[in-house]
């Protein structure tokens, strides 16, 4: 019997894995992979989160590779009226070829796999941001080639995003430099897990120190959903805003990312998220492709 190929965390993939996930992505892209290769297949998406780019991106992506999606949330089925998620995985594994969640929690996540036997791919949980990081990698590597081997920045709150570029930096085999305020310090058990692996991972508070001699800025919003404290939250971050001045302490041929939506003025001003360096939209974008190679690695039996 094959086993049922999930997509929940980049530190659950082998370098190799994740560069196949990558190039599969690519060549969908590109046509080089053409047609309708996941013909007939079908896609439930839950969301606990309401979102933009992981709702569309994933909808026109399985369109594109000839299946179909049908979106859940809580209000319009029984996971939000008591029905257990053990038992709405053994149902919708009766249905759909694989399953696509966005949730606040780890734990759904991780019951809805196990009891699941069709894919489950993690569309964000509070704790990790999987394929965002998958289209970032793509988005660096087609504007600068190979990631391995540069330095990335994040400037910010430790969060879920902060997380996958942890575990994405140990895997591809690139530094990152976090700087966040110690309040928001980046998740302690992702760091050890990266120090086991032989990442290149380090923590500075000084926004200055990390963005030195970067190739790659990254930033992400203040508050997100679910946040509280929000005032508190925005004057622990207001140091770690990204501006002309911070872009021009990473090499003249640094890139500027940021996963959107952006609060502009915020955590980046628009001089650098409209300038010349910033590849956002292009990042964006490729939240299609990164997850159009997601599905067919998932539904597809290569």
């Amino acid at each position: 019997m094959t086993k049922t190929k999930h997509f929940l965390d980049l530190n659950k993939f082998s370098t190799q894995e994740l560069r196949t996930i990558l190039s599969y992505g690519s060549k969908l892209k590109s046509g080089e992979i053409s047609g309708r290769p996941l013909e007939g297949k079908s896609l439930a998406m839950i969301f606990e989160k309401p979102s933009t780019r992981t709702r569309v991106s994933f909808e026109v992506g399985i369109s594109q590779l000839g299946g179909s999606a049908v979106l859940l949330d809580p209000s319009s089925s029984q996971m939000g009226h008591g029905e257990s998620i053990a038992d709405t995985a053994r149902v919708l594994s009766r249905f759909v070829d694989a399953i696509m969640i966005r949730t606040t929690s780890e734990e759904i996540l991780h019951e809805l796999s196990q009891y699941a036997t069709v894919p489950v791919i993690n569309g964000l949980t509070d704790e990790s941001h999987p394929c965002q990081l998958m289209a970032d990698v793509m988005t660096y590597e087609e504007h600068r080639g190979s990631i391995a081997g540069k330095t990335v920045t994040w400037c910010g709150d430790g969060n879920n995003v902060a997380t996958s570029w942890i575990h994405a930096a140990t895997r591809f085999g690139f530094e990152l430099k976090l700087a966040t305020p110690p309040e928001l310090a980046p998740s302690q058990v992702a760091l050890d897990w990266a120090k086991s692996e032989g990442g290149n991972i380090s923590v500075t508070h000084s926004i200055d120190e990390g963005a030195r001699g970067s190739d790659c800025i990254v930033a992400d919003t203040w508050v997100s959903m679910g946040d509280k404290d929000a005032a508190n939250r925005h004057n622990l971050l207001k140091p770690y805003q990204v501006d002309e001045r911070v872009m021009g302490l990473a090499k003249d041929d640094a890139l500027f990312m940021h996963c959107l939506p952006a609060h502009r003025e915020e955590e980046v001003v628009s001089a650098v998220i409209d300038g010349p360096q910033s590849v956002v939209f292009d990042e964006a974008e490729n939240r299609l492709h990164a997850q159009k190679g997601i599905l067919y690695w998932c539904m597809s039996n290569l």
